[in-house]
């Protein structure tokens, strides 16, 4: 899977935001034709996007475009617009229900086969940000093989409930939940939600931790001085990562090399299950040094 510790937003409409990008060190960059493009806006915004898909990952992102919902009726315009060679994925706003889902891969399959594009090369990205769309969290997970991520919307989400939004996102605990179990059900990416008071990083920071021990893996972002948190915070801290590599290399050496299941590192007993959580560390940095060298070598 790739790696998408940050994944950065920009509004398509603005040359002058969609010109830099190639500089930011984010793992997926999303280029918006929804909520922050105006409704005057929109067909620039696709036209900028369409143009602008080699020039966005020309700095080592994966590029995705942000569509609107379908009840706005200007999802396949969206489509339409944007899905060429070099489209990484495509994140569908407001996403509430399986149905929703099937409509976008259909569509999608669509587009590939009339554009030369290999079936399946645009993956699915969802924003459950709804009361609906949290609540068929699972249903929308396991809806196509082209979702690779679901993003959690909180400020629609507090909207919808007509909650008020806090840093310290009680109010968001039974979604964030959800949305984490839902995606691993399904084996892909759980992406937190966008975190609006971009300027205070220590509540930033807590908040992402908090997250990571919910089940997110990356982070959905406002503003680009949240990049090198989310890129540091949700890769292995260098101490869980020298743990992890001492794990693997014990019970393989000491553990199956010798037809058991279950040794004893440093006093502690260590089995399958915590030698796969350690393999599972192990090659998730294995993925963002690969993804690291790929930026560099561009």
């Amino acid at each position: 899977m790739a790696v998408m510790r940050s994944i950065f937003y920009v509004p398509a409409h603005r040359m002058d935001f969609v010109e830099k990008c190639p500089k930011y060190p984010a793992d997926i960059i999303t280029l918006d034709l929804e909520d922050a493009v105006p409704a005057t806006e929109k067909e620039t915004a696709r036209k900028n996007a369409a143009a602008n898909l080699k020039h966005v990952a020309s700095g080592g992102a994966q590029v995705y475009v942000r569509l609107n919902n379908w009840e706005t009726g200007m999802t396949n315009d969206d489509l339409e617009a944007v899905v060429w060679p070099g489209l990484d994925g495509v994140t569908l706003a407001k996403c509430g229900c399986a149905d929703d889902v099937k409509r976008l891969d259909w569509k999608l399959e669509e587009l590939e086969q009339r554009r030369g594009i290999p079936v399946g090369t645009v993956k699915i990205s969802m924003l459950l940000e709804t009361a609906k769309g949290v609540q068929n969290a699972g249903e929308c997970c396991l809806a196509s093989k082209r979702n690779v991520n679901a993003i959690f919307g909180a400020v629609d989400y507090c909207k919808d409930m007509r909650v008020t939004l806090t840093n310290e996102a009680k109010e968001q605990l039974y979604a964030r939940f959800q949305v984490g179990v839902a995606c691993r059900t399904a084996g892909i990416a759980a992406i937190d939600a966008p975190f609006v008071d971009y300027k205070n990083l220590e509540a930033f920071e807590k908040n992402v931790a908090d997250g990571i021990q919910m089940g997110f893996e990356g982070r959905m972002i406002i503003h680009p001085g949240q990049i090198e948190t989310c890129n540091r915070m949700y890769a292995p801290d260098p101490k869980t990562l020298e743990w992890a590599k001492k794990i693997v290399v014990e019970f393989e050496e000491n553990g199956l090399a010798k037809g058991l299941a279950a040794i004893s590192v440093d006093g502690k007993m260590v089995d399958t299950p915590v030698y796969l959580n350690a393999l599972d560390i192990v090659n998730r940095q294995k993925e963002i040094d690969a993804k690291n060298a790929e930026r560099q070598a561009q």
